[in-house]
């Protein structure tokens, strides 16, 4: 039937190049951004499923940060209590020296004078030990903990090791002193069993740092597969969306050629009345 209130032939290549119109928008849309997938509607399960990752990556990046808060802590502690250890051997040398009954009394003044000031440097290092101010050698420190999972149910803990000469690790006390054979001996003996509580804390202050180091590599590698995990599941094949954008391109120019056709179809009804 010819007519001119109803163009069927121009609806229907209306809808056609509405649906390329809205092909191309989405083309666009996913070169701009990157992202086959940018928002829920899009696909409203792939995208949750991407959001959850993404906030699972943040967690992590937080345990990141909180694992080398941990382990500068712990490094320091390490630092201080190895310098500990090296003084301890020279203070171990000087009351040895000053155990010699046979020393003048001028020698071994001078001795005395050389352990105490090695002795007091002990307490300087440990309380400059301190890192953010957390110090895990000096008397009454606590232990530290770092996060281990994303959700924070899980942590790492290091012990605190009391290296001051208050506490019960170091057998020698702020007085110790090497004045005489009888002190000298004894700060001698002190000193050995020292270094043996200085080294097992050294130990384990180490395996807790070592620990923290794996765990940040383990977080670290984690962290990148889940990365790739969201891009698998959201980021565009630009090389097919390229392709397909020119497709779209033509399918555009040819559908406005085919509306510019199919609205001229009325026109010709003028010739019936000619």
């Amino acid at each position: 039937m010819a007519t001119i209130n109803t163009n069927p032939g121009a609806m229907i290549a209306l809808q056609n190049l509405n649906k390329t119109n809205s092909d191309l928008q989405q083309v666009q849309q996913r070169i701009n951004t990157g992202l086959a997938i940018s928002s829920a509607k899009d696909n409203g399960g792939i995208y949750a499923i991407a959001q959850s990752m993404r906030a699972d990556v943040g967690g992590y990046k937080a345990v990141s940060q909180s694992l080398d808060l941990a382990t500068s802590t712990v490094d320091v502690a390490l630092a201080a209590g190895e310098a500990i250890s090296d003084i301890m051997v020279e203070m171990k040398e000087k009351a040895l020296a000053a155990a010699d009954s046979s020393l003048d009394t001028a020698s071994r003044t001078a001795l005395n004078e050389d352990f105490k000031a090695l002795r007091d440097q002990i307490g300087t290092i440990v309380e400059n030990a301190e890192f953010n101010g957390k110090n895990l050698i000096s008397n009454g420190a606590t232990d530290i903990s770092a996060l281990a999972n994303a959700d924070g149910s899980n942590t790492i803990t290091i012990g605190a090791e009391d290296l001051s000469l208050t506490g019960t690790t170091l057998t020698i006390s702020g007085g110790t002193q090497i004045n005489t054979v009888t002190n000298a001996s004894a700060a001698a003996t002190a000193i050995g069993t020292s270094l043996d509580n200085l080294n097992a804390s050294l130990a384990r202050l180490g395996t807790g740092s070592k620990s923290l180091e794996i765990h940040k590599t383990f977080v670290g590698k984690l962290s990148d597969t889940l990365e790739q995990g969201i891009g698998n599941l959201v980021d565009a094949d630009l090389a097919k969306e390229s392709a397909r954008l020119q497709s779209l391109q033509v399918k555009q120019q040819l559908g406005v050629q085919a509306l510019s056709i199919a609205n001229s179809a009325p026109s010709s009804i003028l010739g019936y009345f000619r």
